[in-house]
């Protein structure tokens, strides 16, 4: 079987409510979907979050990159199982005009183009993409078979009355993890975080992310203040330009430091343990281009010793929402699981079926094939701002 068509579209999506960190602050996500036909007829959706502060990518800009590469590798070949889906995912290689040191550049694009041909194909196959983390020979070490997950949860940086609301509901409702945004300006984290414990309590696991918020010479005075309110995990605390010198940072602090907009490939990844820089990998499958990709992180991750958590983008659908779950469900040692807030941060549903987190963050494996979830088309239809088809 081979792909027939691409179509690519750009969705807006309204968020409930501004989002606000010390790098962005949104209050919609503009995000990038692909439709996969194959010459059957089936279909696949995949999708991608492009964030230009992140990898240098936007929306129009995957677009553009989509209708400048040459796709005949992608389209010529025969696929008749999963070993030959990986390979053809392989052969996509996203035109990058621009100098990309990091191998970054394309990671939205080739996320829903990926995503979009594991969904195509599961469906052909009648199997889940979970399927594919066992057959994949780079994740043999980390392939691993749950049957639910449970994700945690996150505070932004929002006034007292909000925060003690959203700590309460995540007492209340049986969460055991919490990410607190930090660093925002004019915000005092200090009494913010003694707050947040006293209304979460002692037994809940907090760690926090700062986006970049702090400069390398000021980050000891800025985190260590912190720690007596027991945070787990400090994410991104430096900017990029600087994360070299975090290696020193993590000799002065006794908490553990994640990479988040550091780490968005294997190049990064492997710069990050040559250098020293983390504890953790920040893991998001738009970010770090696609669930193989994502994959290759994690078992190098874990061959040197560096803990990873799962990731998202908030304004994430429920295609990306399903694909983390499968890659959730399917991989070994995720420290922290973060997805599937569908309902609880976009104002509508682009598909059918609603892959939200129960209680407690609780969530369980789809077994159905494919990523198992199908598009609205009249919410398609009222939500997208641009169309394209690419065939052969």
């Amino acid at each position: 079987m081979r792909i027939a068509e691409l179509i690519a579209y750009i969705v807006d999506l309204p968020l409930r409510r501004e989002i606000k960190h010390a790098s962005a602050t949104r209050r919609e996500s503009s995000n990038l979907l692909i439709r996969c036909k194959l010459t059957d007829g089936t279909e696949g959706w995949g999708e991608g979050v492009p964030r230009d502060y992140v990898t240098g990518e936007t929306p129009a800009g995957a677009i553009a990159q989509l209708a400048s590469t040459p796709l005949t590798e992608l389209f010529d070949l025969d696929c008749q199982n999963w070993r030959d889906v990986i390979q053809l995912c392989g052969r996509f290689k996203p035109a990058v005009e621009q100098e990309d040191p990091r191998d970054c550049r394309s990671n939205a694009l080739r996320c829903a183009v990926e995503l979009s041909i594991l969904d195509a194909f599961g469906k052909l196959f009648e199997e889940p993409v979970s399927r594919v983390t066992s057959e994949f020979a780079a994740a043999r070490e980390i392939n691993a078979s749950r049957t639910v997950v449970q994700y945690s949860t996150t505070i932004t940086a929002e006034n007292a009355k909000k925060e003690r609301i959203s700590a309460l509901k995540m007492r209340i409702y049986g969460f055991k993890q919490c990410k607190v945004k930090v660093g925002v300006v004019g915000a005092n984290d200090d009494e913010r975080l003694n707050r947040i414990r006293w209304w979460l309590g002692r037994r809940f696991d907090i760690r926090l992310d700062a986006n970049e918020a702090w400069h390398v010479d000021e980050v000891v005075g800025k985190i260590e203040p912190l720690l007596k309110h027991d945070v787990t995990c400090v994410e991104q605390p430096v900017p990029h330009e600087e994360v070299e010198m975090q290696a020193e940072l993590r000799r002065q602090l006794p908490v553990d430091l994640m990479l988040d907009e550091s780490l968005t490939s294997l190049v990064d990844a492997e710069k990050a343990i040559e250098q020293e820089t983390c504890d953790l990998f920040n893991i998001r499958l738009s970010k770090c281009g696609g669930f193989l990709n994502s994959l290759r992180i994690a078992d190098l991750a874990q061959r040197h010793g560096i803990g990873y958590q799962l990731g998202c983008h908030p304004g994430e659908s429920g295609i990306l929402s399903s694909a983390g779950r499968h890659w959730a469900v399917s991989v070994d040692n995720i420290r922290y699981l973060e997805g599937s807030y569908d309902r609880h941060i976009l104002r509508s549903l682009l598909t059918n079926e609603d892959i939200t987190f129960g209680y407690g963050g609780r969530a369980p494996a789809i077994t159905v094939p494919g990523l198992g979830v199908t598009i609205n088309p009249k919410m398609l239809d009222k939500l997208k701002t641009c169309e394209k088809l690419f065939r052969m």
